[in-house]
């Protein structure tokens, strides 16, 4: 068997056509204009709704904490509102015009470009969340050693980091790890999801990188969350105020909820194709891929709903003046209160008896002595 690479002819396709070449038969089951169109205009109207709040939040914040959480979300933001700008306004072209994409890039140069936007904008969420997940765990754990060796620069810096990390990833099949290729039904590209040689390193790396940042999410929101449970149920949660820390969680958690849901079914996906050397079954992809990039219209609204003054204008219980959680259950905040004042109770007591007994006593120098007798 010769395994040597035929030359290139004119009747041999450009690589991002090699396996799937287009024009193909338009199938309105599978794709629609309506709704590439309804859902590119929600994620990029929400997107900018939510950059707008986050602006307005940035300018009052007073805390570090808060500014640095921030940032972080003022990042994720724009990587959304730019990840449904560039695909869908693709992928909208082409159900308007139905163009051929080998008359309009016979070099693959505009296919390479959208699948890279496709990886790109893919793991930056989940990298981002990741990211902010390590912030707040160390903000909450370590908040001395975070507030005195991490200025606000350094977050922008981090930001900049996720970005550089999955821009590298994303240029890895231009490299020759994998390779991106034209898919069905036309009007989009991707990584070739493959089991064979480079295109299994490629699409074996996409899934793992995507699902380790979503299990690193998990981990260390899980401990904040624990910790900052124990803050507020304990003795020093009217000297502690951790309102803000409470909201920056609730925020995080839903994120990490809403990717974990959206992108698990789309990597586990990947990865089980190309580990058991099945066919690619186009209707599943489609259909993974469709609930992976609702991630980028429910995230805004993450930020939108999920403020203080949204929530206590829903729920007017909800005192943050107070402290978050005991106000929400004053029976258990009680129950907290009797349980540690209980587990000190002898201590206290015996010193309350001490202090007693000496206030009774009247000290032997300060007794006048009795007048002399004549």
């Amino acid at each position: 068997m010769n395994a040597s690479v035929p030359p290139l002819t004119n009747n041999t396709p450009p690589l991002c056509y090699s396996i799937n070449s287009p024009p193909f038969t338009y199938s309105p089951s599978i794709a629609s204009a309506y709704f590439s169109s309804i859902f590119s205009f929600l994620g990029l109207t929400s997107n900018l709704i939510a950059f707008v709040v986050l602006i307005k939040s940035f300018r009052r914040t007073h805390s570090r904490s808060r500014s640095f959480f921030l940032i972080f979300l003022g990042g994720l933001v724009v990587t959304d509102f730019m990840g449904l700008l560039v695909t869908g306004s693709i992928v909208v072209s082409f159900h308007v015009t139905h163009f051929n994409w080998r008359q309009i890039d016979p070099n693959c140069h505009f296919c390479n470009f959208m699948g890279m936007s496709m990886v790109f904008y893919g793991l930056c969420p989940l990298l981002l969340g990741a990211a902010m997940a390590v912030e707040r765990f160390i903000g909450i754990n370590l908040p001395f050693a975070r507030s005195t060796s991490m200025p606000k620069g350094r977050t922008v810096s981090m930001v900049l980091m996720v970005w550089l990390i999955a821009g590298c990833i994303a240029l890895l099949p231009l490299l020759g790890v994998g390779s991106y290729h034209m898919q069905i039904p036309g009007s989009w590209c991707f990584f070739n999801i493959s089991s064979e040689g480079n295109d299994l390193a490629f699409s074996l790396l996409f899934s793992l990188v995507g699902l380790m940042s979503i299990a690193v999410s998990f981990l260390l929101n899980t401990v904040s969350v624990v910790t900052l449970i124990k803050v507020c149920c304990g003795q020093d949660s009217t000297q502690r105020r951790r309102d803000h820390e409470v909201e920056m969680m609730l925020q995080l958690i839903l994120i990490m909820v809403i990717a974990s849901i959206c992108w698990c079914p789309l990597l586990i996906f990947i990865a089980q194709t190309v580990l058991s050397r099945g066919h690619l079954q186009v209707k599943y992809l489609l259909l993974w891929l469709r609930f992976a990039t609702w991630n980028q219209i429910l995230d805004p609204w993450v930020y939108i709903l999920f403020r203080r003054a949204v929530l206590q204008r829903i729920y007017p219980r909800l005192n943050w003046s107070r402290g978050s959680i005991m106000t929400l259950y004053p029976s258990f905040s009680d129950t907290i209160r009797r349980f540690t004042r209980s587990s000190l109770g002898s201590t206290l007591g015996s010193d309350e008896t001490g202090e007693t007994g000496k206030a009774n006593v009247t000290p032997p120098s300060i007794l006048k002595p009795p007048p002399p007798s004549p």
